[in-house]
């Protein structure tokens, strides 16, 4: 399975309420089946809990019940239990109030935790282990002070206990991943049936700790007629890649056309090329300005080069040459270092026009795309876009402040104007297509955060398309690949210091520890 569902909140309660009305499965039973599946988490982590100390936070939804549930559960096995719950007795009702009953009938010690006598009850003895059924993943907006305060005295106590939470870290939007102003900082969470996609937005690990996800029941084909908006890559993503031959030659592994460079900027399209060739394509060609091309080739003799015009400039029109030589290439990348001259946007209007390959359009290419937005219409749904957050934020007339608060949201603001890809690049980089899921990578690497990194990619990407996958799925690829490259190199490089050229020297090193 090249990926794996990451619902949102209501789509998860979806999810519930038709296991519950079209299949009959009680929410009982599903709240129980969630119960003994986090009792079973934290009994792999901690051992026995006969006689250890667990205070277990239960809120008034349905990680409440949660709580209640697993207090149940270790009281019965010999546990030192106090369930603490934030609303009197007789206010629990539904499903929750059903567990919370039965916590109650096997005599589960339990009191009533407020403002008033949180610090009290809280500083009377230090757990062992902390249960957090607080909040669950319907939060949204900041929190009350009065659960801020609860937060902060389970945050204060579990430097010293071991901390699980049920579903999600309370204050943690089970969306966005953002926390307004606190969150439980958890050991472990074990989250019910599938991650929902805020457990596994970037800098989440200091709040969800280690993410175990475990059934309860949920049938299969509610997911298939329900599927998840968001879904989260896997190793399987690689089984994109065309399949290697025994009969393969130069010519049909890829013959990948850049188009790019300007005065300053003759780094950007070299190491396109480098990331082309690195990741398997058989011919890696840059089209430039005539007078740049020797330092843009950097006596690398495996890149080969394209004169165009006879100055430092884009000519006025794209030469016959050229033209040729995009008839004969199996896919173009359009941008690194093209410079946002009016030479280069007249060049990218007429390369546009023209019938072309796939093509990943990259760096100043989107500058020029963000200027005319006519342009967007032009583009084919078998072209990629690759914009970090700052270009996308251009595309679309937002801040980047914007951009950065909502990715899953921002990554599909090109829908109405755009068919193929877009990749909105940056820690847990999100590819989006018109009408299919949104993908969500599982890297965020520091060694990846540094300028050339994303020309790099746009030569991965170029060599996939030349190779026949499609927009989608060689985006998929493509991020995934520059994904482990980053990984690979944090192993010699810590704590960074690697250069934009050794992403690409590392690809096949890092890309074969998972295919061969």
């Amino acid at each position: 399975m090249a990926y794996i569902p990451l619902p949102t909140p209501a789509e998860m309660n979806s999810w519930d309420t038709q296991a519950i009305s079209a299949f009959g499965i009680r929410e009982e039973i599903l709240m129980e089946n969630a119960s003994r599946e986090a009792l079973h988490v934290l009994l792999e982590l901690t051992g026995s809990i006969t006689g250890k100390r667990v205070l277990a936070f239960m809120g008034s939804g349905n990680n409440g019940g949660d709580a209640a549930a697993i207090a149940r559960h270790l009281h019965n096995l010999g546990a030192d239990v106090l369930l603490l719950h934030t609303k009197p007795v007789r206010e629990y009702h539904k499903t929750t109030g059903y567990h919370f009953k039965l916590a109650r009938n096997i005599g589960t010690p339990h009191a009533l935790l407020t403002p008033k006598n949180a610090s009290r009850l809280l500083r009377a003895e230090q757990p062992d282990i902390i249960i957090d059924g607080l909040l669950g993943t319907g939060l949204r907006g900041p929190l009350s002070s009065d659960k801020a305060s609860i937060i902060e005295h389970i945050n204060s106590l579990g430097k010293k206990a071991f901390v699980l939470a049920l579903d999600i870290p309370s204050g943690l939007n089970g969306t966005l991943g953002t926390v307004d102003p606190i969150a439980v900082r958890a050991n472990s969470t074990v989250t019910f049936e599938a991650a929902k996609c805020g457990l596994v937005m970037p800098e989440t690990d200091q709040w969800v700790g280690n993410l175990h996800v475990r059934p309860i029941g949920i049938p299969a084909q509610v997911q298939t007629t329900h599927p998840a908006s968001h879904v989260r890559m896997t190793d399987n993503v690689l089984a994109f890649r065309r399949p290697l031959s025994e009969a393969m030659h130069k010519g049909s592994a890829g013959k990948v056309l850049i188009i790019g460079g300007s005065k300053g900027l003759t780094g950007a399209p070299h190491l396109s090329a480098l990331g082309a060739m690195r990741s398997g394509a058989g011919y890696a060609t840059i089209a430039s300005p005539a007078l740049l091309i020797q330092e843009i080739k950097a006596e690398q003799p495996e890149i080969l080069t394209l004169d165009i015009g006879t100055s430092e400039e884009w000519p006025i029109h794209v030469p016959e040459l050229l033209i040729r030589a995009i008839q004969h290439s199996d896919s173009l990348i359009i941008g690194p270092g093209m410079g946002r001259s009016d030479e280069a946007a007249n060049f990218l209007r007429e390369l546009i026009a023209l019938r072309r390959p796939p093509t990943v359009f990259d760096a100043d290419a989107l500058y020029h795309l963000a200027e005319d937005k006519i342009l967007l219409h032009s583009l084919s749904d078998s072209d990629i876009l690759t914009p970090h957050p700052g270009e996308m934020a251009r595309l679309t007339w937002k801040t980047i402040s914007e951009i950065q608060a909502d990715r899953l949201t921002s990554a599909r603001l090109l829908d109405d104007t755009f068919k193929g890809a877009v990749i909105l690049k940056g820690a847990a980089s999100c590819v989006a297509q018109q009408g299919k899921p949104t993908v969500i990578s599982p890297f965020s690497t520091p060694a990846l955060a540094v300028a050339g990194s994303g020309d790099v990619l746009s030569g991965i990407l170029g060599t996939h398309l030349a190779q026949g996958v499609p927009a989608r799925e060689a985006a998929c690829l493509g991020v995934y690949e520059h994904g482990l490259a980053g990984e690979f190199l944090e192993e010699e490089f810590p704590h960074r210091g690697n250069l934009p050229q050794e992403i690409a020297h590392a690809l096949p090193k890092a890309v074969r520890k998972y295919i061969c």
